[in-house]
């Protein structure tokens, strides 16, 4: 079983010739609310991949549809609280290249106690898997604790900040960065290899196996001394709105199944592909029958 002690947020999304620049007003042609945030987007991914998930989260009452939806996805919801306060929600801009920027307000999703903590990693059995990301509170705490508990952590430390330099990351036994976190978890610049970043991520995490994922110029794995790169896939992005958290969730579910690194690698990065050529998030995350086809065919989007 993997739990995902995860955000879960609604997600503003506005289409825009171009991200809004300081001081300017700009009108979007289209506007959607759909379900988001990493940690829910990651327990989809995972459960459209055919994986086990139990999801841990806080959402406002009012929006307790979006649990209602995971549920229907498979993803086990029993542990996803309904409270009366604001929950998480982002405002996205998504461009016509498919970049996007995205404002987050927390809300709910950083109302978590210790004790309700303590609580959940209990329900936990050792060897089981707990994933987290940098968008629910008491991060220490939950890591620390699932460590005790005989927990296999993995994390993305999504948004990257500051503060994710002090966390215990050598209790993490799998670490998912893209570049830039990368960057900011080794002090090199954006001018660093791959390579270099992977030997910076070895040295301060010798015994952690690291994915760095680096969009459209592909994605690595590293354990030690061994290396695996995955290269780009031939696809044009429309939105790139969840494709980490698609990869994550289905490099997980690989794992979970008993893949090795290399085909956990394959079956992510065909399905983040799939992921970038629609707009959205939750609904961009492609289902298990659309990757099994594109791993035969090529990842075009029907």
């Amino acid at each position: 079983m993997l739990h995902n002690y995860g955000s879960i947020n609604l997600d503003h999304f506005y289409r825009v010739p171009h991200l809004v620049r300081p001081g300017e007003t700009l009108a979007s042609r289209d506007y959607r609310v759909g379900l988001g945030g990493k940690g829910a987007n990651q327990s989809l991914a995972m459960a459209r991949a055919g994986g086990r998930v139990r999801h841990w989260g806080r959402l406002g009452r009012q929006d307790a549809w979006a649990r209602d939806f995971l549920d229907q996805a498979g993803v086990e919801v029993d542990a996803i609280a309904l409270v009366d306060e604001p929950g998480g929600h982002a405002i996205i801009q998504v461009d016509d290249q498919g970049e996007n920027a995205i404002l987050l307000f927390p809300g709910a999703n950083h109302g978590f106690t210790p004790e309700a903590l303590d609580a959940l990693v209990a329900e936990a059995r050792p060897g089981d898997w707990l994933l987290a990301q940098n968008e629910c509170n008491a991060l220490p705490h939950v890591l620390e604790a699932a460590r005790e508990r005989g927990l296999h952590v993995a994390f993305n430390p999504a948004p990257m900040t500051a503060a994710v330099a002090d966390l215990p990351l050598a209790t993490c036994r799998l670490l998912f960065v893209n570049r830039g976190e990368a960057e900011g978890l080794t002090g090199l610049g954006d001018d660093a290899s791959a390579e270099a970043l992977l030997d910076a991520l070895g040295r301060r995490l010798p015994e952690t196996e690291t994915v760095l994922t680096l969009g459209g110029d592909g994605a690595w794995y590293q354990h030690g001394a061994r290396r695996h790169f995955q290269p780009p896939l031939p696809v044009t992005p429309v939105d790139t709105t969840a494709a980490g958290d698609t990869f994550i969730g289905y490099y997980l579910a690989a794992l979970q199944a008993g893949e090795p690194p290399e085909a956990c690698l394959r079956r992510a990065a065909t399905a983040a592909a799939l992921g970038v050529q629609r707009p959205g998030a939750a609904e961009s995350i492609p289902d298990l029958a659309e990757v099994e086809r594109a791993l035969r065919d090529g990842p075009t989007s029907p």
